[in-house]
């Protein structure tokens, strides 16, 4: 049986292969070295991962957010390898999971749109570019953290127009201590900010919440695809929540700057496994 990960910040999905073909599946919280303690991850493979595991596992593929470094690739291996002792394991970065769920063995251009953002021009085996991701603080252009961010502060400043205003304060009836908290004091403040996404998207009929995901889009196209030479020939993908249900105003706006924009994914965990398949033999 292989077993694959894909861990963003929100959560982690989990698929199952076996050699008869049946794909099974199970999810998790998501995980970032970055922001967690190695302890957590732990607990949610040993409490939630392995008892569901109901066949021997000969190989890992693990995808997670905050994987690009060695330190926290080792890390992760080294707690995976408690549990599955006789498999072989491999952990890579999010981004080599969009780029092999969205563009199989094809150049192109993989980004992701979530509650962070990236993106990386691949060439078919290997990511031999990518403009660097600065995170939910200085970067993240167009997730669902960064259009969170701005709507949350607009929110505080009472910048919203009056009806959104009245809306966002029902629905969310939180005072500015208890948001700075939950975004200065408490863990993954960037999966708080992306959370927001829900309500712009239930309002995306006001001219505020459609001209913000415009906008970061925009951004995004600008900072991040745009840098790649050769952006305006190639087809661009896109994995994720927030593309997925804003893939109408994301086709729009990458119309406007004469992007091609091929495939829009919610999640990469079945092209991953359409990609694995080749692992079983």
């Amino acid at each position: 049986m292989i077993l694959i990960a894909d861990s963003g910040a929100s959560k982690t999905d989990w698929r199952m292969l076996g050699q008869n073909g049946v794909i099974e599946q199970a999810q998790s919280i998501g995980y970032n070295p970055y922001y967690q303690p190695i302890e957590q991850f732990d607990k949610e493979v040993r409490e939630v991962l392995v008892p569901q595991v109901k066949h021997p596992v000969s190989k890992i593929f693990y995808y997670g957010t905050g994987c690009s470094s060695d330190k926290n690739r080792k890390m992760i291996r080294t707690a995976l390898e408690r549990y599955f002792t006789d498999a072989h394991i491999e952990v890579w970065h999010d981004l080599l999971a969009a780029a092999r769920a969205l563009c199989g063995e094809e150049p192109g251009i993989a980004c992701i749109l979530g509650t962070g953002s990236n993106s990386c021009y691949y060439d078919g085996v290997r990511i031999v570019e990518n403009v660097t991701s600065l995170g939910y603080v200085l970067g993240d252009e167009g997730s669902g953290a960064w259009m969170g961010k701005r709507i949350v502060a607009d929110y505080l400043r009472k910048d919203l127009p009056e009806r959104l205003w009245d809306y966002f304060k029902k629905r969310f009836p939180m005072d500015k201590d208890e948001i700075l908290s939950r975004v200065y004091s408490q863990e993954m403040p960037s999966r708080f900010l992306g959370s927001f996404s829900h309500f712009i998207f239930q309002h995306l009929k006001e001219p505020y919440c459609y001209k913000l995901v415009y906008d970061g889009f925009s951004e995004f196209m600008e900072k991040n695809v745009m840098r790649y030479e050769k952006y305006s020939e190639l087809k661009v993908h896109f994995v994720g929540s927030v593309a997925f249900y804003f893939s109408d105003i994301l086709r729009q706006v990458a119309n406007d700057k004469g992007i091609m924009v091929k495939n829009i994914m919610e999640s990469p965990i079945a092209g991953l496994a359409l990609y694995h398949n080749k692992d079983l033999e």
